[in-house]
């Protein structure tokens, strides 16, 4: 059985991660699971510092050192548990009955890959603990995550507010054709009107690109607008998004065009620091 995984780590991000977790489940009707893992790297399980300079022949030092390592590990170990259980209230308030919980001492993303086989959708806030809340940044963590999982994410971004649209960055690539597949398939977004947007030459050619997209989508979007728009690709989704209200956005991971080139590239952290809304990666 397949769950939806949210990821949580205490950050400001947390409160909207467990909110959009909980609403996906519902949509889905899938399971829901909270997943903590405490970095191996910043909380070690035991230090070794044996090769230090002037350390070598001072055990009693090293041991003491080592010795508050472990007691700072546990002591996170024991606040992410009450961060989980705090999660599950907050869930189960929202409607979901007994979700599961998941700790974890390692590495974010190599968790992620080991339980992939058991996500169905993943849930991740777009800034992390260690990213600084008034920047805005987004981790490498998560940019990894999205280059990694063969799953797809939502980026949980600002407070929780169930959507009741969304726009489909649409390139006409197969990745973004699959991508509408997936939308019309599964029940997440079904009954919210979408809007398809193409960013590129306005060209007949690309409308009847945007056209069968739509006829994929009949029976699971209300209803669906076409639109293409000139212009560089994230200052003119921003736009549309704002003139027309939409609450997410939603995209192939990957495709041919500079759609591609801004969510595998440098533009990605630039991307989701600016978003208002939570973005839905398809994969």
């Amino acid at each position: 059985m397949t769950h939806v995984m949210a990821c949580i780590d205490g950050s400001q991000s947390t409160a909207g991660v467990c909110d959009y977790a909980a609403w996906a489940s519902l949509r889905l009707d899938a399971p829901l699971c909270f997943l903590h893992v405490l970095d191996q790297v910043q909380y070690p399980q035991r230090s070794d510092l044996s090769g230090n300079i002037g350390l070598g022949s001072r055990e009693h030092l090293l041991e003491e050192l080592a010795s508050l390592d472990e007691q700072r590990s546990r002591l996170a170990l024991e606040q992410g548990h009450h961060l989980l259980e705090a999660a599950k209230a907050r869930a189960m308030a929202d409607g979901i009955t007994n979700p599961q919980l998941r700790q974890r001492h390692g590495d974010l993303v190599d968790s992620l890959a080991e339980l992939q086989q058991d996500i169905r959708l993943l849930v991740i806030g777009g800034q992390g603990e260690a990213s600084a809340s008034l920047a805005r940044q987004v981790g490498s963590q998560l940019k990894n995550a999205i280059r990694t999982l063969q799953r797809p994410i939502l980026v949980s971004c600002g407070e929780f507010k169930a959507p009741q649209s969304y726009l489909f960055a649409y390139d006409g690539s197969a990745t973004a054709r699959k991508g509408i597949e997936m939308l019309a398939a599964s029940p997440l977004l079904k009954g919210l009107p979408c809007h398809l947007l193409m960013v590129g030459a306005d060209t007949g050619d690309a409308w009847e690109q945007l056209k069968a997209a739509a006829r994929v989508l009949q029976g699971s979007a209300s209803e669906v607008q076409l639109a293409i728009r000139a212009g560089e690709v994230e200052p003119t989704l921003h736009a549309y998004q704002a003139e027309h209200g939409i609450d997410l956005l939603a995209m192939g991971a990957y495709g041919h065009s500079r759609i591609r080139q801004f969510l595998v590239g440098s533009t990605t952290s630039h991307l989701l620091r600016s978003s208002e809304c939570p973005l839905l990666i398809l994969r």
